[in-house]
């Protein structure tokens, strides 16, 4: 079956082109110039990633990526910006507000199709014969169902959120550093400058509560998930 993706984007020949570069690497695509449009179309039909641009009429793409996070009908739904705001500020604004990956405009049609076939690849893993869930002082963790639980408490992350997670309690014990993990979690390890890293795991401390000091920080190299005695 074929993944549905949607694009809000309001220059008709970037969302034209977007829409075809999809549908040529074998997705289902579906274009919309404003929030107005997608939300009716969402409403009947939800797709398994969404591309926002930021700067939209009305509705901006930043205020539809919070009400998708919010909702719990959409808050799994991976979601991708792509837009002429690069900066790294905005980069990690958007990633802060719950956004999966971030691509700069002008973007390269086949290096966009490759991540959002890794992010749909991520969010919809095949584990084989990996381990399925991790339990550690509290914290629970079922990937096949993208479940995470701290001090009995459900808790909801993001598709970067629940990688990095994921990738910390695989290499428990063992220091990664910040380029390690851009590049096991993100698939590249240019993109983003490695702070990105460091706003991760602070934003997943904070979700996992008192779980949160199982991730430790190791001084100039990076970071580990290791049990507390």
């Amino acid at each position: 079956m074929k993944h549905l993706v949607y694009l809000v984007e309001d220059d008709a020949n970037i969302r034209e082109l977007v829409v075809y570069t999809l549908r040529s690497t074998g997705f289902e695509a579906q274009g919309f110039p404003s929030a107005r449009e997608f939300w009716e179309t969402v409403r009947e039909t939800a797709p398994s990633l969404v591309i926002l641009d930021i700067m939209l009429p009305g509705e901006d793409g930043l205020a539809i990526l919070k009400k998708l996070r919010s909702s719990e009908s959409t808050k799994r739904i991976s979601v991708m910006m792509l837009t002429a705001k690069g900066a790294e500020y905005d980069k990690v604004l958007g990633l802060d507000s719950g956004a999966d990956d971030y691509m700069a405009k002008p973007a390269g049609m086949m290096e966009l199709a490759a991540r959002v076939k890794s992010l749909l690849r991520r969010s919809n893993p095949d584990t084989g014969s990996e381990k399925d869930e991790y339990r550690m002082n509290g914290l629970y963790v079922h990937i096949p169902r993208r479940r995470v639980t701290a001090s009995g408490q459900e808790t909801v992350l993001t598709l970067k959120e629940f990688d990095l997670l994921v990738y910390l309690l695989k290499n428990s014990g063992v220091v990664l550093s910040r380029k390690q993990i851009l590049q096991a979690v993100w698939d590249y390890s240019l993109v983003l400058e490695t702070r990105t890293v460091d706003t991760h795991i602070l934003t997943l401390r904070t979700k996992l509560g008192s779980c949160g000091g199982l991730i430790q920080t190791v001084r100039g190299v990076g970071y580990k998930m290791e049990a507390v005695e």
